[in-house]
């Protein structure tokens, strides 16, 4: 297949960047190599119902997913904060913090982060999205060839990817060292983390006047969240687990356990009966995720494009993904941002 541009990566950037070109009749064509689209966009369905597995939040002011969304048709709420929020000791002890409300402000889609990948792919040309297509090899001159022995042939490729996983493609002519490096060193958003949420009949948490924000230094999971749908048929909590990649790996089923028995501690006999606990691991998601991801960065890491990664092979490989961003790197906002300068590069004239 021939195409003038080839996007590789179906999360929310190689989307929105597809919606781009679709909207400016560009000739385009997007690989995916998972079964769905989304990337690290998931959710948990629920009774119709869907729960955040990835990122879950956007902010006032960020206006590239204010505008996209409006464009879409699709709504925001605020996320939950009303309420006393809980700060659990290492040793157990659980203090209260009435008007603490760390999220104050933060709003969530409605629907779920993934009505948003639904809205796009729905207004997207199904015979140029493609699922299940995982991408082997990349060439200058024959495009991107797939592990199941298919050819996409492209005037220019796009690498809608977490810059780890674009490092392990194969290039041809192969990238020069520095490049692989500098792919190699930028932290994944997410990579090094896992989620928890467990799914309740209502939001029984609120009755008792708490927000569902707690911070803890005893874990396993260290912050805990209101993940509840806006309209409160069904309640839902969520947290980060605390501990490292490979303690996750050897704890097991174990870890599942602590978690609930966690919540019980802190919101009552209620929360030891969810509808569903689930854990996501997106250390494990193999198209997210590499060895390099285990150990989180300290912090928001300080994500840019580096020069060495511009300008690649006269300009037709070009990398557009939230990690290379240094607006809202790493954020749905960066996502944006980068679909945004990639689509850009492209149209201009």
């Amino acid at each position: 297949m021939k195409t003038k541009t080839l996007i590789i990566g179906g999360g929310l950037t190689g989307l929105a960047l597809g919606h781009r070109l679709q909207n400016a009749g560009h000739d385009y064509q997007l690989l995916e190599a998972r079964n769905r689209f989304g990337g690290r966009i998931k959710s948990l369905n629920i009774r119709n119902q869907h729960f955040d597995l990835g990122p879950s939040w956007a902010w006032p002011g960020q206006h590239r997913i204010a505008s996209l969304l409006q464009d879409l048709e699709l709504g925001v709420f605020q996320q939950w904060v009303d309420g006393t929020h809980l700060y659990e000791q290492p040793n157990g002890e659980v203090m209260q913090h009435a008007g603490l409300a760390p999220m104050a402000g933060s709003l969530r889609i409605a629907g779920g982060t993934s009505a948003l990948i639904g809205a796009l792919v729905g207004n997207l040309d199904p015979a140029r999205i493609h699922k299940d297509a995982i991408v082997t090899k990349i060439s200058q001159t024959s495009g991107a060839a797939l592990s199941d022995g298919r050819i996409f042939e492209a005037d220019r490729i796009i690498l809608a990817v977490p810059p780890r996983i674009a490092a392990q493609l194969t290039f041809d002519p192969v990238l020069p060292q520095n490049t692989t490096a500098l792919l190699n060193a930028v932290p994944t958003w997410m990579g090094a983390h896992a989620k928890f949420i467990a799914v309740y009949p209502t939001p029984f948490w609120r009755d008792a006047g708490l927000s569902g924000d707690v911070s803890s230094r005893r874990g396993p999971l260290a912050e805990i969240h209101d993940a509840s749908p806006s309209d409160g048929k069904l309640g839902a909590l969520f947290g980060f687990i605390g501990l490292p990649a490979d303690m996750r790996q050897r704890a097991g089923a174990a870890l599942k356990k602590a978690a609930l028995a966690q919540l019980e501690s802190l919101f009552g006999s209620k929360a030891a009966t969810p509808i569903v606990a689930h854990i996501e691991d997106w250390s494990q998601a193999r198209f997210t995720a590499t060895a390099d991801d285990a150990k989180p960065p300290p912090g928001h890491p300080a994500y840019e494009m580096p020069a060495a990664l511009t300008d690649i092979w006269n300009g037709n490989l070009i990398f557009a993904v939230t990690e290379l961003v240094a607006d809202s790197g790493g954020l749905i906002e960066g996502a944006l941002a980068a679909a945004e300068v990639a689509a850009n590069q492209i149209l201009s004239p």
